[in-house]
């Protein structure tokens, strides 16, 4: 088993990065929802979106790592040989991945179009 002090603990860190971003990935995405009529910005923030995403599963991909192979513990316990599973809700950061690059093509052919009819005219 390694020393405490080999390892950064998760208490120290408080665990607060998956909440943040728990509640600033929505938010950014409303706030993406109603900017539709500057749609270079909505694509940059859909972009930011994405990435703000993927750290979500990193830190998770981090917390899960420490619990399982037990570096932290818990109320005076390590959890190495505890079974542990992702619930369902898990993957909606992921479903939010998929579809923000899907709006982002979109959003990015819809500026095309805008542009070359600028040109027609």
């Amino acid at each position: 088993m390694p020393q405490a002090t080999e390892y950064i603990s998760l208490h120290a860190l408080d665990k607060w990065p998956l909440a943040v971003m728990s509640m600033a990935i929505p938010q950014l995405a409303l706030v993406t929802i109603f900017l539709f009529k500057r749609r270079l910005l909505q694509a940059r923030l859909n972009v930011m979106n994405v990435i703000l995403c993927l750290g979500y599963y990193a830190i998770l991909a981090l917390y899960v790592a420490y619990v399982v192979k037990g570096y932290e513990p818990i109320a005076e316990q390590t959890l190495a040989g505890a079974e542990w599973y992702l619930n369902l809700w898990a993957a909606i950061p992921l479903v939010n991945i998929v579809l923000t690059m899907m709006a982002t093509r979109r959003i990015l052919k819809d500026e095309a179009l805008v542009r070359a009819a600028d040109r027609l005219r």
